[in-house]
């Protein structure tokens, strides 16, 4: 909102204010809920009407007055602004209301996600196993020119657990729930090392074991990060950082490649995410991220996740 606009609002404040506190009735109060509730609309902040009710209070109280009625001016200025500010208690309410259900939310798909994984990893292996068992057992019956047929059903076959297992990792990392996320980290940073020869440094501080749509976020945007600074940003080395502050999860990549004109370097590359899809995984968290040059050279992509109480 421009300085022109808040300065209307403030007008129309003290004039609403004034009209209240010469004549506290409840027309007058409501007034200053649908003052509060434009303001809400109009994208104002607490702090900003703060500041316009201090003029306008101060406005008021710029003359002559007793002791008696400036105390009920000033107990009537107090009605007013609470009344002010039922709005944007109304609305922080409902935030927080819709991001504790979209918290949930998350957790139920996660203990689905995971039993999925499971159900590809184990039940499927199993069937495909007890599959390659039976076709030996047919095959070894047969004359080795009529068992060519076979041999290609079984590269079909290994070729199916190779996806079906990829697609289990994508879903739910087995390594989360067997080593915990630091030690996921430290492994997925060798990996990238022995991969790609890029070093990367790894730093992980928490208090204790986090909720698992949490881990599962953590890994994926650093492991989408690291990729893009092996593949992408012609680095000679990475640092990751994921430190636990109070309620807040606080992760940082960076590296020393190239760095980037605008987000085209996180664009989605199959079967990893991008860019947008990092921001939809934490903003259903009730994070933020940011995107910027680390230095002269390279990136730094940062990411916080509240943690509920």
């Amino acid at each position: 909102m421009t300085l022109a606009a808040v300065a209307t609002v403030g007008e129309r404040y003290q004039n609403a204010l004034m009209k209240y506190l010469s004549a506290p009735e409840e027309v007058a109060l409501l007034g200053g809920y649908d003052l509060g509730r434009r303001a809400l609309t109009d994208g104002l902040g607490v702090l900003e009407m703060i500041e316009i009710h201090s003029s306008a209070v101060a406005a008021a109280l710029n003359r002559p007055l007793k002791a008696e009625e400036r105390q009920r001016l000033l107990n009537a200025q107090t009605e007013f602004f609470i009344e002010v500010l039922s709005p944007f208690e109304m609305g922080h309410r409902a935030f927080r209301e819709a991001n504790t259900t979209l918290r949930r939310m998350n957790d139920m798909l996660e203990g689905q996600a995971k039993r999925i994984a499971s159900a590809l990893h184990s039940e499927a292996g199993q069937l495909l196993a007890s599959l390659h068992f039976e076709l030996a057992e047919a095959a070894r019956d047969l004359p080795e020119e009529k068992t060519a047929h076979f041999t290609n059903i079984r590269e079909t076959l290994q070729e199916i657990e190779s996806r079906l297992r990829n697609l289990s990792h994508e879903i739910r990392p087995p390594v989360l729930d067997d080593l915990g996320l630091a030690a996921a980290l430290a492994l997925l940073a060798q990996g990238v090392t022995s991969r790609w020869a890029l070093p990367v440094i790894v730093t992980v501080d928490l208090a204790g074991d986090l909720p698992g749509v949490v881990e599962t976020t953590v890994y994926r945007i650093v492991q989408e990060a690291l990729t893009n600074s092996a593949k992408h940003a012609d680095a000679t080395g990475a640092e990751v950082r994921v430190r636990q502050v109070e309620r807040k999860i606080i992760c940082s990549i960076a590296d020393d490649g190239i760095g980037f004109d605008d987000s085209d370097c996180f664009r989605k590359r199959s079967p990893g995410i991008g860019l947008s899809e990092m921001k939809e995984r934490i903003k259903a968290l009730g994070g933020s991220m940011s995107l910027r040059r680390n230095g002269d050279r390279g990136t730094d992509l940062r990411f916080e996740i509240p943690l509920d109480t």
